[in-house]
This record gives structure tokens, C-alpha cells and sequence, in this order.
């Protein structure tokens, strides 16, 4: 279940074993945030669709816009099938909590990219060609200090913004993106504001028209160790905005409940736990991999994950007859 790299990497290695595996996914293309979430300045789309386009030539049988819970429960697919992956990544946007955060203008960081690499591919976006998710001649400002953030800014640029300015609640040496994004960004003309974050946003329902924002210093650390962010009394400033892009991470759906699995454990964070043994989850033949079970992270790790899945399923499929490992150690 899922079709990004972690789901990918384990249908594949599968498939080349001989194994009959299918994949379901929600969207309509392959390849999760490879083709929706990764800007095609980046990654190169066509280089993800002739991957992709590979594997289904495999034999590897594809179920696109298909939703889990809703065209089929987790149960369903397990009597359908000899064992099941996991591996839909984290989807669910950390919301801005700030006056004025319902506003028009003030749109999801994964709804933005989603928009352009759409358009990018041909599609017609109507919020793209209407202007919600278009940064062409606005002032955008994008909350946030991840990777995911760095791509909203440079889209931005790219689309035509008048100016771009990235908000972040830390210093430069404490955001959790890439330094050589942050200089890519900021050679491209994005204004960075560190140790600052929003207080409100100004507008109304219909549109979003600026930023106030206040000034941020780092504090005793938290419980994880690292210094948490206290308002400095008296630092507000202002910025325009007609676009605001809230990329403050993302954290796992509720997949119990929106499988109707209530069976099926996860942590405290809402990741689903799975044994670091073997990577199955607590219900017989169900295993999981990628950004669902370590939180939102990296696409090698996926891969990595997406290997090891493989050879836990290969193991697991084949216990009686003890089959060998399907990828040796290296």
C-alpha cells in the first residue's frame, strides 16, 4: 500500500523474485512524493516515469486512486493477499495556529507543490489556473525551515513571485533543511527571517494580505534537548502577503481508524509500530516501512526500509521452506 519509494523499492525487489505483487495507491500517478511532492527542478519527472514505467512492465499490476478505507479495508486486502507493506508515508499537514490562519491565500505546503508538479505534467489544476496555488506576481511567505519548506520558496520564484520571504522560529544553524537549499534559495532571491514566526495574519475570510510576525530568541532546551523558541516582547514586524504556504512538517494519518483497523498499533506519535527485527506491525503478515513507521524522513531511508521490507516478506512468505535471504548483507 503506497506507491512512493519505500513501496516501490519493496514491489520491485519482490517482483524480481518472483512473486505476483500488486500496489495500491491514492493518487493517480507512481511514485508518492517523487512525482508529487519533489519540485521537477530537483527530480526530473520523466526519469520517474520511465522507473516506474519499468516496474509495471515487470508484471508488477498497479491499482491507482485507490483508497484504503474506502475502496477496500486493511482486512480486505489481507485475505486478498499472501502479505501486505504499509508504506504510505505521512500526509498529515501540522496546521498554522495564529489569527487569520483560515483565510484565503493561507494553503497547505503539500497542496502547493502537489499543484505545480500537476501542472508541470500537463494536468489542468483549476486552483493552479485560478491563482490559489499560483505564486505568480504575489508576495509569498512561507512558514517553515524543512526541505519542504525550501521547495515552496524556490517553486515560488520560479512561478513569477514578486517576493518570497521564509519565516523560520530558529536560528540558521538549528533548521532541520539543507544548508545548500537555504543557499540555493537565498542565490535565488528568497528573504530568510530567522528566529521568527507568525503572530497573525492579516485580511479577511476572502484574502490574506500580509504577516505579522514577531521576533523569536532561543530558550532553555526542551524535554529532546534542544532550545526551545521564546517570543522577544516588542520584536513585531510586518510582511505582504497574498500567498502564505504553511510548511511546519507533517505527522502520520490515522490509519486505525481511516482503514477501519482498529486492531493495528501504533506509537504515541501515531507512527505504526513494527518490530525492528523483521518490520511487521502486531497483525500476522502485515508489515510496514518507510516514513509511517520512522516519521517523516528522507527518501534513501525509504529505499533502505522499502529493501529490508522486501527481504522480511521474502522471509516470512517462505519460512517453512527456509528460503535464503532475498538480498544479501552488504
Amino acid at each position: 500500500i503506497g506507491a512512493g519509494p519505500g513501496g516501490l523499492t519493496t514491489a520491485e525487489y519482490l517482483r524480481v523474485a518472483g512473486y505476483d505483487v500488486h500496489v495500491y495507491d491514492r493518487y493517480d500517478r507512481m511514485g508518492g512524493l517523487l512525482t508529487y511532492g519533489i519540485p521537477g527542478f530537483k527530480l526530473e519527472k520523466d526519469v520517474v516515469e520511465r522507473r516506474t514505467r519499468r516496474l509495471a512492465d515487470g508484471g508488477i499490476v498497479f491499482r491507482m486512486n485507490f483508497e484504503v478505507g474506502k475502496d477496500a479495508t486493511l482486512e480486505d486486502l489481507r485475505v486478498q493477499h499472501d502479505a501486505v507493506l504499509i508504506a504510505v508515508g505521512v500526509y498529515a499537514a501540522r496546521d498554522l495556529v495564529a489569527p487569520g490562519a483560515g483565510s484565503q491565500g493561507v494553503v497547505p505546503a503539500l497542496d502547493y507543490l502537489i499543484a505545480s508538479n500537476r501542472t508541470g505534467l500537463g494536468d489542468v489544476v483549476p486552483d493552479y489556473e485560478n491563482g490559489t496555488l499560483n505564486a505568480s506576481g504575489k508576495d509569498v511567505v512561507v512558514v517553515g525551515g524543512g526541505d519542504t519548506a525550501m521547495d515552496c520558496v524556490r517553486t515560488a520564484i520560479r512561478q513569477g513571485a514578486t517576493s518570497v520571504t521564509c519565516l523560520y522560529r530558529r536560528d540558521k544553524a538549528n533548521m532541520p533543511g539543507s544548508l545548500r537549499e537555504v543557499a540555493n534559495a537565498e542565490e535565488e532571491g528568497v528573504t530568510f527571517e530567522w528566529l521568527a514566526a507568525p503572530r497573525a495574519l492579516s485580511g479577511d475570510a476572502d484574502a490574506v494580505t500580509g504577516v505579522r510576525a514577531i521576533r523569536m530568541r532561543l530558550g532553555a532546551p526542551d524535554a529532546s534537548g534542544r532550545q526551545s523558541p521564546e517570543e522577544i516582547e516588542g520584536g513585531d514586524f510586518d510582511r505582504p502577503a497574498q500567498l502564505v504556504v504553511k510548511a511546519l512538517g507533517f505527522e502520520p494519518e490515522n490509519l486505525p481508524e481511516a482503514w477501519s483497523a482498529p486492531d493495528l498499533k501504533t506509537t504515541r506519535w501515531g507512527t505504526v509500530k513494527a518490530d525492528v527485527r523483521n518490520q511487521m506491525t502486531n497483525l500476522d503478515g502485515v508489515f510496514a516501512a518507510g516514513d509511517i513507521v520512522r516519521g517523516a524522513s528522507l527518501v534513501v531511508w525509504a529505499i533502505k526500509d522499502g529493501r529490508d521490507a522486501a527481504d522480511a516478506m521474502h522471509r516470512y512468505l517462505k519460512s517453512k521452506v527456509g528460503a535464503p535471504a532475498l538480498i544479501a548483507a552488504e
